[in-house]
């Protein structure tokens, strides 16, 4: 039997901690605890076999941290090899009766991928794609990929193990107190993400105590048509004579777990603090509880790096602004890699309320794999807006599917043969919501039944691949309606029959009615609200357009899906005082035969080139350069605000500017940070752009002979034995970008190195960083050694494993949660530090 036959009808038992029993046989501050799989098996076994016996299904290896960033040449393979070896003599040796599988565990690598970090994305599914080819050479039977936080991190891991293995791929994520991941993802993104990708169980572990995670789980249950998993920490941990331990007893453990698995949890166990007594406990506990079957929720959703889109209910708008199509401005930026104006174009239509932005960069000059790759990594780092991939090139589709963080929209595929089987394979490897035109080898059809039929066709087919319905919406192509009159209602009428006869979601690029005719956003939004009524789930559209939107609050309100109109309310007034200027110039009729059928990429033709007013706009006039200095900045707009700060270098003092513009704006999104509006990725890519702006400033102090002021020295590091650097190098980038001198001294460093250089930069402040338990020992272990060589200095700590209790046991000063609240802190420190 496999492990997922065991699965379909099983709760099936998952094992508990590694660490926290490996330090207490021994394991030292800042030894890796892999290494034990060679040095000393014989206790990695025994530990192993002691989940077997206390009932664990499946049994994951000691290979939590065995990547190549800390296990170099043929000792990542030995060190793999030696850990599965461990588990299946543990499953021998074992007592249990239960079905018993073997894991392969993987977890992250500890570093923040681009944009928000330094690390690309291809090198760390390389990284991975080693321990994965490893641990399937050695003999696992599952791969159980966890303790991740970050969306994108966890994609890259997802690939590299769906391409180097065929075996089963369970996923779980690590989640904050606010519900998200460190980077924002929620619940619902992080489900629509790893179902689009095909993962065979998901769930959450580590970070909390299983009545923390209530909510995450109860969200988990709530939308995923995928078996869910549970391993919670012991609780939250503290410092007890120079040992980690936890708050929640094994009792208390295993009924706050159970009680998840009464609510439809397939598969369960625990993490941080837990031990076999724990899972001996919850493995008796749940033994009567008969499991919930998995049900379909049939939900169809896109999702960002933040959260996801759904279809089906409410319309959904897709600004088609990024587009081309009869914008010679935008072709020009394309040509010139003009990223202010492209990111301008998505921040404005998001301003004016696109769900989605569509993006196409096709023009015949441009390398259009290339671009659209680089313009869907640039959007991402400044709209947390899903995004739909608009292209006809496999290629250029499948370069930017492979690194976009989350599930994208797929624009297109169509009834053509050829064009399915080169399109469904990419959908089913990456996941998406693939837009499906209704033309064929013969064109666009006349009529409506027959583009109902290519529809039928196209279900088909799909299925075939493995992809359902529900990710599947169709366009049955709005054609001009000064070219044929009966346009519209062909295709009213093929909308409304693919809506209800075949319950599948409909999508239209509604602006192509209109081409050849005057006032066209008069009868866009005519037709636009014709179609809603017939069931339209999306729009391609102009956000800009004050008629669409106008018709867009008007159904919603009357259809019941605007609560107490509140959207309505909020909105209409802006739009009601706008009329749309007459368009005198009335188009030549447009042939059906010239409309875009999808062979370009775009299943819309955009409304005219009008200028929409915005964050996004790249020439402010001189008067407010100073407020677009501070848009770019919270944007995250980098050239812009190199070049803004530029501007106003000519006519103001280089510390007017830092103190007037740029650090307002950096408080502006730590602020929200603080209080969840904004989220991790936000406040980087903020920072990013501030640290343009200082460029400028440096530049300009240097050619005048002056230097900058500085807040004062901060020494960062992470602790002996802990690789993982992600928090360190956030709080780095933040405290740098407030004016503070940061040394950084990187990763595993000893105590002795960080007290010495302290001492040698009379530094007030340190800051000590940490992400796993087995690390923590050597935290306490340099805040004593900083109070005897340093005594000044305030010691700050953070990290995963950290709390208020367990920083005040090992004497730190203070205990950060995040970035922001090493920064206030740092402040207020020097504020004082400058009044004594």
């Amino acid at each position: 039997m496999t492990v997922l036959e065991f699965l379909k009808d099983n709760i099936v038992i998952l094992d508990g901690g590694m660490g926290t029993l490996l330090q207490e046989r021994g394991l030292g501050p800042g030894e890796l605890p892999e290494s034990w799989n060679i040095k000393r098996p014989e206790d990695v076994t025994d530990i192993h076999r002691a989940y077997f016996d206390a009932g664990s299904n499946i049994v994951v290896a000691n290979t939590f941290g065995a990547n190549s960033l800390k296990f170099g040449g043929n000792e990542l393979s030995d060190t793999v090899t030696a850990a599965l070896d461990n588990v299946k003599r543990a499953r021998e040796k074992s007592s249990g009766a239960q079905e018993k599988f073997i894991g392969l565990d993987v977890g992250s690598l500890g570093k923040l991928l681009k944009p928000y970090g330094d690390f690309e994305f291809e090198e760390a599914v390389e990284i991975y794609a080693k321990t994965i080819k490893a641990g399937v050479r050695a003999g696992a039977e599952l791969i159980f990929i966890e303790t991740m936080n970050d969306s994108l991190d966890t994609k890259a891991c997802v690939l590299a193990a769906k391409e180097n293995s065929s075996l089963p791929l369970f996923v779980s994520n690590a989640y904050g107190e606010d519900g998200k991941l460190m980077t924002g993802a929620d619940p619902e993104a992080m489900v629509t993400m790893l179902e689009g990708l095909g993962v065979d169980a998901l769930g959450v572990n580590c970070s909390l105590g299983p009545k923390e995670l209530g909510k995450v789980v109860a969200e988990y249950l709530r939308v995923s048509s995928t078996p869910v998993l549970l391993k919670p920490n012991a609780g939250l941990p503290r410092s007890e004579g120079g040992k980690t331990v936890y708050d929640i007893h094994p009792q208390e453990f295993c009924d706050q777990v159970a009680e998840y698995v009464r609510m439809g949890v397939r598969l369960c166990g625990g993490c941080c603090g837990t031990s076999p007594e724990y899972i001996k406990g919850l493995s008796e506990r749940v033994k009567a509880i008969t499991p919930v079957p998995v049900s379909e929720k049939s939900i169809s959703a896109v999702s960002s790096y933040t959260h996801p889109v759904y279809f089906g209910k409410s319309p959904v708008l897709i600004g088609e602004r990024i587009n081309p199509t009869g914008k010679k401005r935008f072709k020009q930026a394309l040509r010139d890699q003009d990223m202010d104006h492209i990111l301008g174009e998505g921040l404005r239509q998001e301003e004016k309320g696109a769900q989605v932005l569509d993006v196409n960069v096709g023009i015949p000059e441009i390398d259009e794999p290339v671009l659209l790759k680089k313009v869907c990594y640039e959007l991402q780092s400044v709209t947390d807006l899903p995004l739909q991939i608009d292209t006809t090139d496999p290629v250029a589709m499948e370069a930017a599917l492979r690194q976009y963080n989350g599930k994208a929209m797929i624009n297109s595929v169509n009834g053509k043969e050829e064009v399915m089987s080169t399109v469904f394979p990419l959908v089913k490897k990456y996941g998406g919501l693939v837009v499906c035109l209704t033309l064929d080898e013969d064109g666009i059809p006349e009529d409506a039944d027959k583009r109902v039929e290519i529809a039928e066709r196209i279900i088909k087919r799909a299925e075939e691949y493995g992809i359902k319905k529900k990710d599947l919406i169709f366009d049955p192509l709005a054609m001009s309606v000064s070219a044929d009159p009966g346009a519209a209602l062909a295709t009213l009428k093929a909308l409304e029959r693919i809506s209800k006869e075949l319950s599948c979601l409909t999508i239209l690029g509604v602006s192509n009615i209109s081409f050849g005719l005057p006032c066209r956003e008069v009868i866009t939004a005519s037709f636009f609200t014709s179609a809603l009524e017939r069931g339209l789930s999306a729009a391609i559209m102009n956000p800009g357009s004050a008629e669409m939107m106008k018709a867009y609050y008007s159904f919603r309100t009357l259809h019941g899906l605007d609560e107490n109109c509140r959207d309505y309310i909020e909105k209409i007034e802006s739009y009601a005082a706008i009329t749309a200027p007459a368009d005198r110039n009335v188009s030549s009729p447009v042939r059906t035969d010239t409309v875009d059928t999808g062979e370009k990429g775009a299943a819309s033709a955009p409304s005219g080139d009008k200028k929409i007013q915005g964050a996004g706009d790249t020439h402010p006039s001189p008067e407010d350069t100073a407020l677009q200095l501070r848009r770019a900045i919270i944007r995250g707009l980098k050239d812009k605000a190199a070049g803004l700060t530029a501007q106003l270098l000519e006519r103001e003092e280089p510390l007017s500017i830092v103190n007037g513009q740029i650090i307002p704006a950096l408080d502006t999104v730590g602020e929200g940070f603080e209080k969840k509006t904004m989220y991790l990725p936000q406040l980087l890519m903020s920072a990013e752009a501030s640290q343009a702006a200082f460029e400028q400033i440096k530049r300009r102090l240097k050619e005048s002979g002056e230097s900058g002021p500085t807040k004062g020295k901060f020494v960062i590091a992470t602790v002996r034995g802990d690789v993982h650097d992600i928090g360190k190098n956030i709080v780095k980038l933040i405290l740098e970008n407030y004016g503070f001198e940061v040394i950084d001294l990187g990763k595993d460093v000893p105590a002795e190195v960080i007290a010495e250089r302290v001492k040698k930069e009379k530094a007030p402040l340190a800051g000590l960083s940490a992400l796993m338990t087995t690390t923590v020992p050597s935290m306490e272990e340099t805040i004593k050694l900083l109070r005897k060589e340093a005594p000044w200095a305030k010691v700050v700590v953070g990290g995963a494993v950290l709390t208020q209790e367990y920083a005040d046991k090992i004497g730190a000063d203070y205990y950060a949660k995040d970035a922001m609240e090493t920064v206030r802190y740092s402040l207020k420190v020097t504020e004082e530090t400058a009044i004594s």
